[in-house]
């Protein structure tokens, strides 16, 4: 069997962005990094783009993705590596005052 670098890890999508993903709580994707697999996301459910992305195709500030329990911003950002059965959680930060 060949292998490949590419790895199937789990998104946990949260409530609020459901309605994007067919109310599915997680998505499986496959990706070698962070940033390849919310990418597949996206292009599996276009929907989430505007809720992940800015206008200059970056990550919003305001969403904390993390792997396992590390947040990648503490890490690599979006090039953290991933490894099969690593599961991302897409946090939204939410504002206050």
């Amino acid at each position: 069997m060949p292998t490949t670098d590419t790895a199937t890890v789990t998104i946990r999508i949260p409530t609020p962005l459901r309605s994007a993903t067919d109310g599915q709580s997680t998505v499986e994707v496959e990706g070698r990094t962070v940033d390849e697999a919310l990418r597949t996301l996206v292009d599996q459910y276009p929907d989430l783009a505007d809720n992940l992305y800015n206008e200059d195709d970056e990550l919003r500030q305001f969403v904390n993705v993390y792997v396992g329990d590390d947040d990648i911003r503490f890490g690599d950002g979006v090039e953290t590596p991933l490894e099969a059965g690593d599961e991302i959680s897409i946090v939204p930060s939410i504002a206050g005052g």
